[in-house]
Parts: structure tokens; C-alpha cells; sequence
């Protein structure tokens, strides 16, 4: 995993190539996609284009060359938005006003990515362009509905991300990849752009690996838009404070009896043990009646605010119906039957419970709930796609009804291996000071980055806190994820951990033979180059087995990785590469794959 910071770091102190490594990028998303992350990505033509723009500029741009994915409902002049419903594409003449300050700081954007349908959903999986599938456990949902990006964050495929949060959409499935999301105060980061599910309550959030992540990019996109009539002029924190005191601070927890884990403990279990890391750090418990919270959360879908969604869509739904998706078709379609006298009876009683909310307020610096309440899979959302999405907002949809800003933090792992993320939550424009405070969180207990890890334990030891002995295992060609050797590590319980790159001690051949096409690594003493390898993990019983299935030149041993852990992986015999074609230069099989004929 590569955080902002790293990446800056790589172009102004180690020498890389801008335009290898955003090229590299680009060419390992087009050449597997076994997540249905993605739904375009730039052409090499149009990304070259940005480069020589780039390279003009000067690389102390906050951003410079740095990767970014943007959900297909905001606009990246040149690609497609679709809203992930094929029939609604159109070509933007412009980009979303955050896609553009992005681009002005030097960030450079790869491509689209998949979400639920008009981004109504929290599982991920309502999309015609396939069930974007869990960074950790593809059997699992990722969450939605700004499931790609998240999924390309925690992947490493990119170093951060956009989506958009109105309900959950950005705050579940970064709990559900192990990421940071900042759903930004309403109105603060402009929806110019953007294709609106409810345009009053629609926010743009931002995913990160880390704290540090999301207040780069923060700072970059925070700003008043005149142009978007949803945008506000920045306001002092309400209430009056900048900061969460590093010392001591309220920490707002709901009462047990307002807690839900539908049936997980480990979900329950790992929320309890995020408190005690949060008082650790200084939070003093005090408990919090959710009541008018979860009351504010049903009104969002069972009261008038789905008219919101119809309308954005009014007169595409009218027209092709059967261009939506079934589930998608009707939980919106359901908007046109409220009436004028619905909405304001709700906007009385939302005024009312906002006004039941500022007693709990008044006592604490924070509130911290579980992000979800379970994490579910696929096959439970496809038998009950509405129960299961709905159980997932339990915790997200009352926070933009009652103007409240919040991040979403890891909160480590359950037992058998998945994220657990918690969510920390302020009034309006309290940003900052929530970024900081789960920076701090994640520094105290040495949380892991997207499927890798903050810091760089021994191999073997990385995946501890899944529950299981599991032996780390590089691969760097034919295993790689979505090649055609990766099902013999996925169908013995293998789990992507980390994609990253070798120390410049090794050189790459394509070996003779095949199919499938087979690199050999060979360390050498002199002219090495990094190569990129994905760091996957089996059960250590099941390596043996693994081993059976390598035929020779090829092996396991030990190689360095870029970072200087020692972890086992592929090498290649020396004498096998006689006749092979050296690649070295490429740096990544994937690139040799589909460079050009």
C-alpha cells in the first residue's frame, strides 16, 4: 500500500517516472478487474495528454502524479458517466468542479468506477456492470454505493478516491475495505457535476488510506462554490471549537440497548474493543440516547426524501423504466407517490428530532457508532436485497438529515479475518477535527492500510489478526489477480494482501513455453530493477499443496521487497532464462502482457 505522502515522495527523493508510474497503473487495472471495480478507464492516449501537461507544471503541486478513481456519477470530461445504468451514459463536456481542482493540484485520474444504479444501495452489488466484489473476500459485498472506489483504494490500485455519500455510500464500504472516508459536511465540497440521488443531501466524499490521505486531498477540494447552489460559505464549527482535545475529550457511545449487530458478535466484539483503543487515547464514555437518531434514519427512505431521488431522475425513469434495474426501479419508482403534505409533515418532524439531538450534543465532542452492523455476502443480499441493504444503514442514513460531518476509521479486524470499521461523528463543519482525531486512532493501534499494512512486521506475521496461522506468498506473474493461475491460490483460501514492488535486485524474463505465458525472477548482483508483485496469503496447511502445483524452473524462496521485508515468493532457477526474452525493463508483468504487438 502506497499512501500520498509516499507517492510524493517517490517522484521528488527516489527519481520515478511520473509517466512509468501512472502509465504502470493504468495498465495493471486494464489487464484484470476480477473485483468489477472499474467500469472505464482512460485510454493511454488521453492519460499520455495529461502527463505532458503534468510535466510542465511544477511537481511541488500538492498532488503531483498522484493516482486517483472517480465514482461514475461525477463527471471526468472524456470518459463516460453512466450512473451505472448503460442506457443514462452521456459524454461530460467538463469536469465535476472536484474532479478539476484535483486535476489542477496535480492528481491525475484513471478512470470510473462501479457503484450501485444512480447510487441507491449500500451493498455494491446493484449494478449492471457486475457485483463489485469485497477487497478481502470477494464472496463478501464491498459495500456501496461507491463500491469501486473504495474496492481500487484498498487494491492499491489507486492512492485515493471520490465517491459520493448521501445515506452510507461512502462510509460503508470504506468500513467494509479498511479504509478512511470523509463524508464532508453538507455543502462543503461541491456536487457540480455530480449526478444527483438527493441533491440536498448529496455529499462528495473522499477514501484514503490514512488520515494524512484525506486531509491532502480535503484541503485541495474544500472550498464555496458559487456555481452550485447547494454549496455553503465556510462557518465556524458549531459548537464553537476547532479541535477534539488531545487530552481528554467526551466520547459519545449509544446505549446497548440501542445497538445493533444483527446476530455478529465479532462485529459486536470489535466495536466494543474500538471504544476501549478510543478512551486509550484520552475518551471519557458517556452514553447516548439514539432514539431521536435512528427516528431522523427511517424518515430518509421511508418518508418523503425518495420523492428527492425520483425527481433527479424523473424524466429518464418515466421514459425507459426498464432501463433500471428491478430493485433499483422500484425503491426509487416508489418516490412519485408521496404528496406535497408528506414532505412537510416530515420536515416538521426532522426540525423536531434535530431539536431532540442538541441535548447529546451539548455533552460530548464526538459520537462514535459501529460503520455497519455486519458485514454480509453476496448470496444474503441477492436473498434479501432490500432487508440487507437496509440494515446496513442503520448506523449512516441519519447523518445528512440532521447536518452532521463524520469519518469513517478502521476499527482492526474480526476473528475470521474481515475489516470492522467505526464511524466518528460532529456537527456540521467539525471536519477537521474528526480527521484528526481518527488519525490518531489509527496511529495508536497501528491499524493496517487498505489490504496491506502501516508498518512492517515480518511477512508471516501480517496476517495475525485474522485468527489463523497463514503464510504470505509473492507472486508475480500467471497468479496475479485476475490471470489465469490465480484461481489455484483463491480456491485454496487465498487472500490479496498487498500489491507492491521488489527491491531493484532482480531481473524479469518471459519464459519459453506455455500457455499460460510464465515470468521467471532471478536475483542478481548487479543492474537489478523492482519488479511488482502481489503479496497474497494461504493457510499455511494448504502451502504444501500449493508448492505441487509449480513446476520447475519456477520455486519458492525468499525475496526482498521494496520496503526491505523478506517474504516468501516466486524465483526462477538462473538456467531457465538462457533463452528466455528479459523484460526487466517493463518492471511488471502485466505491462509485458499488454504492451503492444
Amino acid at each position: 500500500m502506497e499512501t500520498i505522502a509516499a507517492r510524493l515522495s517517490a517522484y521528488r527523493d527516489a527519481g520515478d517516472s511520473v509517466r512509468d508510474h501512472l502509465l504502470e497503473r493504468r495498465d495493471a487495472i486494464v489487464g484484470a478487474d476480477p473485483h468489477n471495480a472499474w467500469i472505464s478507464v482512460i485510454d493511454t492516449a488521453t492519460l499520455s495528454g495529461m502527463i505532458d501537461w503534468l510535466e510542465q507544471q511544477s511537481p511541488s503541486l500538492p498532488l503531483y502524479g498522484v493516482p486517483f478513481a472517480v465514482k461514475d456519477n461525477i463527471d471526468v470530461a472524456g470518459l463516460p458517466t453512466t450512473a451505472g445504468c448503460p442506457a443514462y451514459c452521456y459524454w461530460p463536456d467538463a469536469h465535476a468542479a472536484v474532479v478539476e481542482r484535483l486535476m489542477r493540484a496535480g492528481a491525475i485520474p484513471l478512470g470510473k468506477t462501479n457503484l450501485d444504479q444512480f447510487a441507491t444501495g449500500l451493498v455494491g452489488s446493484r449494478s449492471p456492470y457486475g457485483a463489485c466484489r469485497n477487497a478481502f473476500d470477494r464472496h463478501r459485498v464491498s459495500g456501496g454505493s461507491s463500491a469501486g472506489s473504495a474496492v481500487a483504494v484498498a487494491l492499491g490500485q489507486v492512492a485515493f478516491a471520490l465517491g459520493t455519500d448521501t445515506a452510507g455510500s461512502g462510509r460503508v464500504p470504506a468500513a467494509f475495505n479498511n479504509l478512511m472516508s470523509l463524508k464532508p459536511t453538507r455543502g462543503r465540497l461541491s456536487t457540480r457535476g455530480v449526478v444527483p440521488a438527493c441533491r440536498s443531501l448529496d455529499c462528495v466524499n473522499i477514501f484514503g488510506l490514512c488520515g494524512d490521505d484525506l486531509r491532502r486531498v480535503f484541503e485541495v477540494v474544500d472550498g464555496f462554490d458559487p456555481r452550485d447552489p447547494q454549496s455553503r460559505p465556510p462557518q465556524p464549527p458549531a459548537p464553537l471549537r476547532a479541535a477534539i482535545p488531545p487530552g481528554r475529550f467526551a466520547l459519545g457511545v449509544p446505549r446497548d440497548e440501542d445497538l445493533e449487530f444483527f446476530g455478529d458478535d465479532q462485529t459486536a466484539t470489535a466495536f466494543h474493543r474500538s471504544i476501549k483503543a478510543l478512551e486509550a487515547l484520552g475518551g471519557e464514555v458517556r452514553r447516548i440516547d439514539l432514539t431521536p437518531f435512528l427516528e431522523a434514519a427511517r424518515l430518509l427512505y421511508e418518508g418523503p426524501w425518495v420523492a428527492e431521488r425520483y425527481s433527479a431522475i424523473r424524466g429518464f425513469i418515466e421514459s425507459q423504466p426498464d432501463a433500471l434495474l428491478p430493485v433499483t426501479r422500484q425503491i426509487i419508482g416508489a418516490g412519485a407517490e408521496p404528496l406535497a403534505c408528506d414532505l412537510f409533515t416530515a420536515q416538521h418532524r426532522l426540525a423536531e428530532l434535530r431539536r431532540a439531538t442538541e441535548s447529546a450534543w451539548a455533552g460530548i465532542d464526538c459520537l462514535v457508532t459501529p460503520t455497519a452492523g455486519h458485514l454480509p455476502t453476496l448470496e444474503a443480499v441477492e436473498a434479501d436485497p432490500v432487508g440487507v441493504n437496509s440494515q446496513l444503514g442503520y448506523y449512516t442514513n441519519f447523518m445528512n438529515l440532521l447536518d452532521l460531518s463524520a469519518v469513517a476509521a478502521p476499527g482492526g479486524f474480526t476473528p475470521d479475518g474481515l475489516p470492522f470499521g467505526l464511524t466518528l461523528s460532529a456537527p456540521a463543519f467539525m471536519d477537521r477535527a474528526l480527521i484528526d482525531l481518527a488519525e490518531r486512532l489509527q496511529r495508536h493501534c497501528q491499524l493496517p492500510l487498505g489490504t496491506g499494512r502501516q508498518t512492517a512486521p515480518a511477512a508471516e506475521a501480517l496476517d495475525a489478526d485474522h485468527g489463523e496461522h497463514r503464510q504470505a506468498i509473492a507472486v508475480c506473474g500467471a497468479h496475479m489477480s485476475g490471470l489465469p493461475l490465480n484461481e489455484t491460490l483463491i480456491e485454496r483460501g487465498g487472500r490479496h494482501l498487498q500489491t507492491t514492488r521488489t527491491a531493484a535486485l532482480y531481473r524479469l524474463y518471459a519464459l519459453p513455453g506455455g500457455p499460460p505465458a510464465r515470468p521467471g525472477l532471478v536475483r542478481v548482483d548487479a543492474d537489478g530493477h523492482a519488479v511488482e508483485v502481489e503479496v497474497w496469503t494461504l493457510p499455511r496447511h494448504r502451502v504444501g499443496d500449493f508448492l505441487d502445483t509449480i513446476p520447475a524452473p519456477l520455486g519458492l524462496g525468499r525475496i526482498t521487497l521494496e520496503d526491505g521485508r523478506e517474504v516468501t515468493g516466486f524465483i526462477c532457477e538462473a538456467w531457465a532464462t538462457a533463452s528466455a526474452e528479459d523484460i526487466s525493463a517493463l518492471g511488471s508483468w502485466r505491462r509485458y502482457l499488454t504492451r503492444p504487438a
